[in-house]
């Protein structure tokens, strides 16, 4: 089995797995999740995904499109205890070759903390509400 890294923090965890978005790395972007077979993994406009399988072969169905993305995250709300951290980001994607931006997606990251460091165990990203409240930096920040 390939070498997994430690990642010492949610948040080195989640760099990772954009960095791995942006370069269609297939195999460094499942190195962030767990290794629990109850992952989920939910895309836009798409069903829910529950475990490893499942979720590989959704990232590797649009890696093989040859299109690149990248993603920059801004507004990220935290929720933490020691063993679990919730992400709330808005994601901004860009597609190689094109001038526009694609419309934001707001996208919740799950992470545990076990004896490997850091783990992806969810990610649920859906379309931003055509509002100009929607991302603003001063909007609450209130956590449910």
């Amino acid at each position: 089995m390939s070498h997994k890294p430690i990642f010492t923090s949610a948040a080195e965890a989640e760099a990772a797995f954009y960095d791995a978005i942006t370069k269609s790395d297939l195999d460094a972007l499942m190195t962030v999740w767990s290794e629990d077979e109850e992952v989920i993994c939910v895309h836009p406009d798409n069903p829910r995904l529950v475990g490893l399988a499942a979720v590989r072969e959704s990232w590797r169905q649009l890696f093989s499109g040859n299109v690149k993305i990248s993603v920059r995250t801004s507004h990220c709300v935290v929720t933490a205890n020691p063993q679990l951290e919730v992400h709330n980001v808005v994601e901004h994607i860009a597609v190689e070759g094109e001038k526009r931006l694609q419309p934001p997606m707001i996208a919740t990251n799950v992470y545990i903390r076990g004896p490997l460091g850091w783990r992806l165990v969810m990610h649920h990203a859906s379309a931003a509400p055509d509002s100009p409240h929607a991302a603003r930096p001063d909007a609450p920040r209130i956590v449910h």
